[in-house]
């Protein structure tokens, strides 16, 4: 399992689209919160804090996550390569958990330049020091608890495709609903006292409250839920190939 992990890992920074999926990242983020002289600017913001930073980034996630997990099964599949994977000696969910795994951990790695960011911040302040760190260090757990649920999503979509660009596609809409469509569909305010129930339903809200530095068990429960259908998703789309594959050697006998 762990080898896999690793192959993973290098076969992402093997590639250009790699790089340039941290780099442009990075850039975002960078050019929105220091350069350009817009709402999310933090010298124009004129507080010590990073929230327009916790706010820029889910959106730029939407595009992050599924540009790193689009090749996870999609390009095994096109390659070939899927059927010599499900043969290891590894349980489904061993080879799940690898993939997995290796899209959070590249993640982690885009985040903490952005460390930086808190330590600038933190200087800058007036007091020097003058940042709500509750807040930021929750802040960080949500978007963690986020991209887990993006890698998730992204995983499952890249396993019923074998085109890597449908599969981005796919995993940039649903994120993108799951992130912001229950809110919008609350606000269009037509199920009364139901539209907080839609609002729970959706990533914002607990995003939202995380971002506040409290760390609410429903919340870590929310996402861990979340987390684990798509895995299951993905699970039961690996058996059903297995079983396609069965069948097709049982006619052709």
């Amino acid at each position: 399992m762990f080898t896999l992990y690793k192959k993973e890992i290098f076969s992402f920074f093997n590639s250009l689209i790699g790089y340039i999926a941290v780099i442009v990242f990075l850039l975002i983020n960078g050019l929105f919160l220091w350069v350009f002289p817009m709402g999310f600017n933090i010298i124009d913001f004129g507080y010590a804090s990073l929230e327009n930073m916790f706010s820029l980034a889910p959106v730029v996630f939407l595009f992050l996550i599924p540009a790193i997990t689009m090749r996870s099964f999609a390009d095994e599949k096109r390659s070939g390569t899927i059927e010599m994977l499900l043969t290891k000696p590894l349980t489904d969910f061993q080879i799940i958990f690898s993939k997995y795994f290796a899209s959070v951990t590249l993640v982690v790695l885009a985040l903490l330049p952005t460390l930086f960011y808190a330590v600038s911040v933190y200087l800058l302040g007036s007091p020097k020091g003058n940042l709500d760190m509750g807040g930021l260090w929750g802040s960080y757990i949500g978007l963690l608890f986020l991209a887990s649920a993006f890698a998730a999503i992204g995983l499952f979509i890249s396993s019923i495709t074998d085109n890597q660009i449908v599969a981005f596609m796919m995993s940039l809409i649903i994120s993108g609903f799951a992130l912001m469509g229950f809110d919008f569909i609350a606000g269009l305010a037509l199920f009364g006292k139901v539209d907080l129930f839609i609002i729970s339903l959706g990533i914002q809200s607990h995003y939202t409250s995380m971002s506040r530095g409290v760390i609410d068990s429903r919340d870590v429960l929310y996402f861990l839920s979340l987390i684990s259908v798509f895995l299951l998703l993905t699970k039961t789309s690996l058996e059903s190939r297995k079983w396609e594959k069965k069948n097709k050697s049982v006619v052709s006998q």
